[in-house]
């Protein structure tokens, strides 16, 4: 049940829906010869439009989200590495019959070069099938395919095929590491959707050491600069926005351990 509100309530609220719904307001107002309110909704569509399109909304809301969790001092032993599934273009995978990689791809380029820094851990990748409507493949056997032509050998790989979101990522990637006293488990995600992740995992009593990656926004002043092209503005904002209600709504259900997931003492550091 939690799935399905959450994916049929997120696609009511997203930005250029609700944009959208605003002007198709407007336009009845006028058809019903309400011209003050129907002009009042046009404008404020068009006003909210611009701001989200044309300035650095999208790049401050994102940047608190990726800054949460710097990327840590990486220990000399990793026991294993889980790396999130939404890195894969599933639709396009499962009709051109070859892996996709989308914006999310920083993912698995991370996961595989820390497979080669440490040869003995393990790698972990959750991700199972999330379309709501209509038969789709998994993530995991989209992943397996990427994984093994890019030369991870089958036996370090390990598939969590089950998982639909963030939550069920960490439950069953536990159940599949087993993760025993002492060990060092890595994970890895966009740095936007670390605290939710970081949250969930910490519920299950799964211990993970934060190394993220898949960066949106740039350092210092440069996040005040918005891009132009106007779309990237606008699925900054999108982004940050299903992350800040995704925080929300995982607390609020018992989902993660806090509203907004910080880093323990163990894991401040810079990465060497």
């Amino acid at each position: 049940m939690f799935f399905a509100l959450s994916k049929i309530g997120w696609y009511l609220v997203q930005p250029l829906v609700g944009i959208l719904l605003l002007f198709a307001a407007g336009l009845v107002c006028l058809l019903l010869k309400l011209p003050k309110t129907g002009f009042g909704l046009l404008a404020v569509a068009f006003l909210v439009l611009a701001v989200v399109s044309l300035s650095p909304l999208g790049l401050m809301m994102l940047a608190p989200l990726e800054n949460r969790f710097p990327k840590p001092a990486l220990p000399e032993r990793v026991a294993g590495i889980v790396v999130l599934g939404g890195s894969f273009d599933t639709r396009v995978a499962r009709t051109r019959g070859e892996p996709e990689l989308n914006d999310a791809a920083d993912r698995i380029t991370t996961a595989l070069a820390l497979a080669l820094r440490f040869p003995e851990a393990k790698v972990i990748f959750s991700g199972g099938a999330a379309a709501m409507f209509e038969e789709d493949v998994t993530e995991s056997s989209v992943a397996q395919r990427l994984f093994g032509e890019l030369g991870l050998p089958a036996d370090r790989l390990l598939l969590e095929d089950r998982s639909r979101n963030t939550v069920e990522n960490a439950r069953f990637s536990k159940e599949i590491a087993a993760p025993k006293p002492g060990e060092t488990w890595l994970l890895v995600t966009s740095a936007a959707h670390m605290p939710r992740a970081v949250g969930c995992f910490r519920v299950t009593g799964f211990d993970v050491l934060p190394y993220p990656t898949d960066y949106q926004t740039p350092g210092g002043h440069l996040i005040y600069q918005p891009s132009t092209a106007t779309v990237r503005n606008l699925e900054k904002v999108h982004f940050a926005i299903r992350e800040y209600l995704g925080l929300l709504a995982y607390w609020l259900t018992g989902k993660t351990d806090a509203l907004f997931p910080a880093p323990a003492s163990s894991e401040t550091g810079a990465s060497r």
